[in-house]
């Protein structure tokens, strides 16, 4: 009885410690946004926060946009679950920088004013090109939401101590899911939409550190528990896996080998080519990630900026080993599913273990849980912020302002149809997001990498490199791209005909592949090229002016 009481006890202590730190993390960036909206004046302060911050400034803030919930959640989560193919997720998110530095950062923040289509539509007829790159922006960026909701809803729901069969003030786990995805929403619109770039930058910095802060802490207790032997850590994760030694080799989730049956190892192998690419080149497509070059006043403080990047979310990624196996081996696979189907709830759960074993009881693990969740919360508050504010940006500076207005548009009326369009492009994700509970936030991050890699790289790498390139390419590249990998995934296993679909209880897929970028980024390309060879259209005066900006930043803004 006495040891029910305590459980209880230590329940309550974590639940009204977690709801303080996180409100305390809310009011402190909510201040952050107050005191930027003073500072906002302009579009360029709202958009590129007046390019005013240094390399080091604008790095940390890449790192806090990129290492998502995805990063923290969903890969720590799908190692627990699958070991060494889980561990894919941390390689391929981060050779995609060397893609982004060596072939996009430095060109774009030379060539561009505020979003992508600044560069597709310098050379070419504006209204199609920058129709197509607003379509494609909010595309990638609902996709990416997703993932960020989703984690959300599962971190909230274990933070309360709900489990299926339990409620919380009258509400069962799905409806507290759904209460936080809605909050979540809310507060995004609110940073985005009051504190424009220069807020959202200072929120992303502030988590980068709490992250990296985090996430480090986590990994010293992992290695100080087993006396920072790796070698008995790895042991330990594969017994408590219940997978054994597959655990610690590949196989286990992709490129499965299923005897007698070739055709499904064959898929299962492709599905495995296709999310490393699809991984590798989408961070470069990402729009979200785009606009950050534009912040910085220089083309070296760009480059100086991903370096930064590199080297914060390179750390990072490493720790994720600690944190997945150290969660497979303390918490074990079963608990970790019992808690949250996908895994996504893995790094919490093996904070509050943690907790326990180091700070005492069932308060240390209070305590600990709590201020891990508040981090993952601040993770995921400045990655939706970063995301809403690009599509916003684009449906208002590349559609509004030089499609509807035809150029026409006043700074001021450009401004607010991008804070109206953040409220709608945050209530779709909030819809969205509450079908796609099922899914591991890192798998649906890595279709948002896919859907990035097919529409928008294509366009931008013809843009910069082919002279021949014209209007007809870029708009055949970019919907081409995109319409071949949201088909895909639409009729995959990730959307229906399987128990982790959106609609397990639905089946129309034909497509056997989890992963589109296979198919739909080489399609990109070629509709690209082939868009450009069938049309006459060429200018080479204007290419060859582009190539000056972008290699020299001479006019640039």
């Amino acid at each position: 009885m006495n040891t029910v009481l305590a459980a209880e006890a230590g329940s309550t202590t974590a639940r009204n410690l977690t709801i303080t730190l996180f409100l305390v993390f809310v009011a402190i960036t909510l201040a952050i946004t107050v005191w930027a909206s003073r500072q906002t004046k302009t579009a360029t302060d709202f958009y590129a926060g007046g390019r005013s911050f240094s390399g080091f400034q604008n790095g940390m803030a890449i790192g806090g946009d990129y290492m998502s919930a995805a990063s923290f959640l969903g890969i720590a989560g799908i190692i627990a679950l699958y070991g060494y193919d889980g561990f894919l997720y941390s390689i391929g998110f981060l050779v995609a920088w060397l893609v982004a530095l060596l072939l996009v950062a430095e060109l774009l923040r030379n060539s561009g004013r505020y979003t992508m289509a600044d560069v597709l539509a310098f050379r070419m007829r504006q209204r199609p090109v920058r129709t197509a790159a607003a379509v494609s922006t909010i595309t990638v960026s609902i996709f990416y939401l997703l993932a960020q909701m989703v984690g959300a809803g599962a971190l909230v729901a274990l933070l309360l101590g709900i489990k299926p069969g339990t409620t919380f003030l009258g509400m069962d786990a799905d409806t507290a899911k759904v209460a936080t995805i809605i909050m979540v929403g809310a507060l995004m619109i609110i940073y985005v939409t009051v504190g424009g770039m220069k807020g959202t930058t200072y929120v992303q910095i502030v988590k980068a550190f709490l992250l990296m802060g985090g996430a480090l802490a986590m990994t010293l207790l992992v290695l100080a528990k087993y006396k920072f032997n790796l070698s008995s850590l790895l042991g330990d994760a594969a017994s408590a896996s219940g997978k054994g030694a597959a655990f610690l080799e590949p196989g286990l989730r992709y490129g499965v080998e299923t005897p007698g049956d070739a055709l499904k190892t064959f898929y299962s192998k492709m599905d495995l080519l296709s999310l490393g690419i699809a991984l590798v080149l989408g961070t470069a497509g990402l729009p979200h990630i785009l606009i950050r070059f534009y912040t910085v006043p220089t083309a070296r403080a760009a480059r100086k900026s991903v370096l930064w990047a590199i080297g914060i979310i390179g750390t990072f990624y490493l720790l994720t080993l600690a944190l997945g196996f150290g969660a497979a081996a303390i918490v074990g696979g079963s608990e970790i599913t019992a808690q949250d189907k996908a895994g996504n709830t893995a790094a919490p759960q093996l904070a509050e273990k943690l907790g326990e074993q180091f700070l005492g009881g069932d308060l240390g693990g209070a305590t600990l849980l709590a201020i891990i969740a508040a981090v993952a919360f601040a993770t995921i508050l400045a990655v939706v912020a970063g995301l809403t504010l690009a599509s916003s940006s684009s449906l208002a500076h590349d559609f509004y302002a030089n499609v509807v207005k035809n150029g026409q548009a006043s700074e001021r009326q450009e401004v607010t149809v991008a804070r109206i369009s953040a409220l709608v492009i945050g209530a779709v994700s909030i819809v969205l997001s509450i079908y796609a509970q099922n899914l591991n936030v890192a798998f649906l991050v890595a279709l948002a990498f896919a859907v990035a890699a097919s529409g928008n790289l294509p366009a931008i790498l013809y843009s910069l490199f082919w002279k021949r390139f014209n209007t007809s390419g870029a708009v055949w590249a970019i919907y081409g791209g995109l319409l071949a990998a949201v088909v895909l995934v639409f009729f995959s296993p990730v959307v229906s005909g399987a128990p982790t679909a959106m609609f397990p209880d639905h089946d129309w897929q034909w497509f056997p592949l989890s992963n589109p970028g296979i198919i739909s980024i080489p399609f990109g390309f070629l509709c690209g090229w082939l868009g450009t060879i069938l049309s006459k259209e060429s200018d080479e005066e204007k290419y060859a002016e582009l190539e000056v900006r972008s290699l020299t930043g001479a006019g640039a803004h």
